[in-house]
């Protein structure tokens, strides 16, 4: 994979159980605050997806409205929102996450171990990205 996957994987490794990130939020934490839907792309390559250590859970990124991607990842929304369901996560009446309850805050891994919130690295060019 190249660096832009790597970086998302590693971010996406990091989203605890029983909490969700959106694309964005992902493509900010890894500096491409507009690569939303390249951050799709890599994970529809996910080479490691799953819950077990070690791999990308890709099923704990949906959109920013709490919606689930309704291609053919997971086999379809419906085992996304299965895997959701297995690790607490809440949905309203139409089918999507509850964000204000489930959203990934991006600094705490799970494992009880805050940092600070990922930014863009310090090399970062903010002229490159937004087409200036």
């Amino acid at each position: 994979m190249g660096d832009f996957a790597n970086r998302v994987f590693a971010v996406v490794r990091r989203i605890p159980r029983g909490k969700v990130a959106t694309y964005g939020q992902v493509g900010r934490l890894i500096g491409a605050p507009r690569g939303a839907r390249y951050v799709g792309y890599a994970l529809h390559a996910n080479p490691e997806p799953g819950t077990e250590p070690g791999c990308v859970p890709c099923h704990r990124v949906v959109f920013k409205d709490g919606r689930m991607a309704t291609g053919f990842a997971f086999g379809g929304p419906d085992e996304q929102r299965k895997m959701l369901v297995a690790e607490g996560v809440g949905f309203d009446e139409e089918g999507r996450v509850l964000m204000d309850a489930f959203q990934w805050d991006g600094r705490s891994d799970g494992a009880g171990t805050e940092s600070e919130p990922s930014g863009p690295p310090p090399d970062f060019d903010w002229k490159a990205e937004l087409g200036e």
